[in-house]
């Protein structure tokens, strides 16, 4: 698909452009409205391809966390089924909330040996509408600040559990990785932090970075992969272990295989080979 095309997607799902003026560009590019309406299915994801992990031989539940203030932050849970002390990977949704596509992804981490847990940042304001369209307006409403503090007391909840090993790390995708760097920031605990086509963060608040930090871009995504050279030369600078990789051919959410033209299947499989290999190294010393 036309490149043009998909980074004008890219714009509607993160500026965000209303669905109308959308729809009014997409057929500018593709010459018609039939032609716009063939690429639509291609361009959005698709979350009937999002049970690709099972959940046999796996431990999974729902549960409720209380946030900043003493909000209830609800949580997807997946760990392997015996039970043991694992070490713990939060994973961090896109800017549609927990839908089942990282559903998916929590159980991925569970496979991989991990107790996976997944917040719903807009648990806040009722939990993951079924559109799409609606719940990145949702994001639009909410406090970012207070939103990083329930993730951040996500670690409070920890070690309440009798399956967590005391060592956590993260992955965020998109919004979520961006999210990711900020727990970094802000968790001195957290052991390491993966981060998938995330914003970075601060300069200035590097320095502040205990973990050790893996980042995945698409070097097709030129909105986020731009900051990245200055990330690294703070990470350096500091001192801080890190892992880059940029994958080329690959766009904004190559990971996700739920959305038919930007997945990259080969670019996925080795970032999430990179990823748990990450946590095999930081999380099980």
């Amino acid at each position: 698909m036309e490149q043009r095309i998909i980074n004008l997607y890219d714009e509607y799902t993160h500026k965000p452009l209303t669905r109308q003026e959308f729809m009014r560009r997409l057929i500018m590019l593709t010459g018609s409205v039939a032609a716009a309406m063939t690429v639509l299915p291609l361009l959005e994801v698709n979350y009937a391809n999002a049970a690709v992990t099972k959940e046999e031989d796996l431990f999974t539940e729902r549960i409720t966390y209380k946030g900043m203030n003493d909000v209830d932050m609800q949580a997807y849970v997946a760990r392997p089924l015996k039970e043991n002390k694992y070490g713990a990977v939060i994973v961090i949704h896109e800017n549609r909330g927990l839908n089942p596509h990282i559903e998916d992804v929590t159980r991925r981490a569970a496979k991989a040996g991990w107790l996976a847990i997944a917040p719903n940042a807009l648990s806040p304001l009722g939990g993951t509408p079924a559109s799409e369209d609606e719940a990145r307006q949702l994001f639009t409403k909410l406090n970012q600040v207070e939103v990083l503090q329930h993730f951040i007391k996500l670690f409070d909840y920890l070690p309440a559990r009798k399956d967590f090993s005391g060592k956590a790390g993260c992955v965020g995708f998109c919004w979520g990785g961006g999210m990711a760097n900020q727990l970094a920031v802000n968790v001195p605990s957290l052991k390491a932090a993966v981060s998938f086509y995330g914003r970075q963060p601060d300069v200035a608040d590097v320095p502040k970075i205990k973990a050790a930090v893996q980042l995945h871009y698409g070097a097709l995504d030129e909105r986020i992969t731009a900051g990245r050279l200055a990330y690294e030369e703070a990470l350096k600078n500091n001192n801080i272990t890190y892992e880059s990789y940029v994958y080329e051919g690959a766009n904004h959410a190559f990971h996700n295989d739920t959305a038919p033209t930007r997945y990259n299947e080969a670019a996925a499989k080795l970032a999430w080979q990179r990823t748990n290999e990450f946590f095999g190294k930081y999380l099980n010393r």
